[in-house]
């Protein structure tokens, strides 16, 4: 079963954190589904991805073949991609976390109503018997393991 890592958005906007995380998911080899909440923030992010560093690409799309797609961005369950890592972001479903090797739920901090969820959904994995794991931004932008 995959690992689930909650990432804790105190500082940072989602736009700024995901693409230097999916950076990371590349350098290992691992091909990324981003599943969002609406189509707004997925075109967003697709912008954001595009330009969040001038000496950096990040290969994705959301339309298209997703099976020739590194990252590929989605409202949708499953996993065209072939991914290794799963995101969530804004409230998505996990689903089924069959053939992922980790995913990755990002919520802002900030929002009583996200808090609020991502609490209840480290609960049920600890239930589950889920190894899930809870990354908060220090004061420097870096992420620290804090259980």
């Amino acid at each position: 079963m995959a690992e689930l890592w909650f990432y804790h958005l105190e500082r940072s906007e989602l736009e700024r954190a995901l693409p230097p995380l999916l950076e990371k998911c590349l350098q290992r080899g691992w091909r990324a589904l981003v599943r969002a909440g609406s189509l707004e923030r997925l075109a967003h992010l697709d912008e954001a991805i595009w330009t969040f560093r001038d000496d950096s690409f990040v290969p994705h799309a959301r339309d298209g073949d997703p099976t020739r797609q590194p990252v590929w961005l989605t409202l949708d369950a499953g996993n065209p991609n072939g991914a290794h890592a799963l995101f969530l972001v804004d409230g998505a479903e996990p689903g089924d976390l069959e053939g992922f090797e980790r995913a990755c739920l990002l919520f802002d901090g900030r929002d009583e109503t996200a808090l609020g969820a991502a609490r209840r959904r480290w609960k049920e994995a600890k239930a589950l018997g889920v190894e899930a794991s809870y990354w908060r931004e220090n004061s420097a932008g870096r992420w620290e393991k804090q259980a």
